[in-house]
């Protein structure tokens, strides 16, 4: 395995992508950010590096040799303590066919090639924000609708005491809706509550997101309404 630290960091950063000219642009662009970077070629090294050590953020390029970046994201959510470690898809397949997949395995963004290093350290930076804000607070953030339950601080959620195995944007949306029931919001406000604003996202890959939500979420499903041509809301159980 090939791997390269920048400067020490409470940030570890997997970087899984072939090319090397390209790991060698992320090295240099990234060489202020004081993030440990570790460079692999393969999904295979990746997963081998995240079964001994712990990363913050994930950029996984799809198209790679041996197993793909699709089958890694595959590999990483059956790995319990990898489940809610951020992931960006860098790929050059910027098809909205693709990227809906990558969505639907559990990754919680994307960036096409060519791409600008300096929009993809912004991404990593509010991915970082993001998981540090929802590990941080001191009072316990709780929030229930009928047998739907999210622990906010704890980082579980639950529906008639079972537990739900939510991706890292399924939770957000959940604990966005549960912490504002009865409001409707635009896709547009709820990309802005769980990835912050100028996010660029599609109406499609917001869908994509609420329906992986509503069917693990089983009956309790039905408790996130659309609202035609407006959004989406979750109403207060009965």
């Amino acid at each position: 395995m090939e791997s390269k630290a920048v400067a020490a960091s409470r940030s570890a950063i997997l970087i899984i992508e072939d090319d090397s000219e390209i790991q060698e642009l992320l090295s240099f662009a990234m060489a202020k950010e004081g993030w440990k970077l570790i460079l692999v070629k393969t999904g295979e090294e990746g997963l081998d590096y995240l079964k001994k050590n712990q990363a913050n953020c994930i950029l996984l390029d799809i198209m790679l040799p041996g197993m793909d970046g699709l089958k890694f994201i595959k590999k990483l959510k059956e790995m319990e303590k990898c489940r809610s470690i951020p992931v960006i898809m860098t790929t050059a397949r910027g098809e909205e066919s693709d990227i809906i997949t990558g969505l639907e395995l559990g990754a919680d963004d994307y960036v096409v090639k060519p791409y600008s290093p300096k929009v993809l350290i912004a991404r990593i930076r509010a991915s970082l924000r993001r998981q540090e804000e929802g590990s941080s607070g001191v009072k316990t953030r709780v929030w229930q609708q009928g047998k739907l339950c999210l622990d906010a601080d704890r980082h579980t959620a639950s529906y008639d005491g079972k537990a739900l195995d939510l991706f890292a944007t399924e939770f957000a949306l959940l604990q966005h809706f549960l912490s504002n029931p009865d409001i409707v919001f635009t896709r547009g406000q709820i990309i802005a509550a769980i990835k912050g604003t100028d996010y660029p996202a599609t109406d499609r890959s917001v869908d994509v997101q609420i329906l992986g939500l509503r069917k693990k979420l089983a009956e309790a499903g039905d408790l996130i309404e659309t609202i035609r041509g407006v959004g989406y809301r979750l109403k207060t159980a009965e």
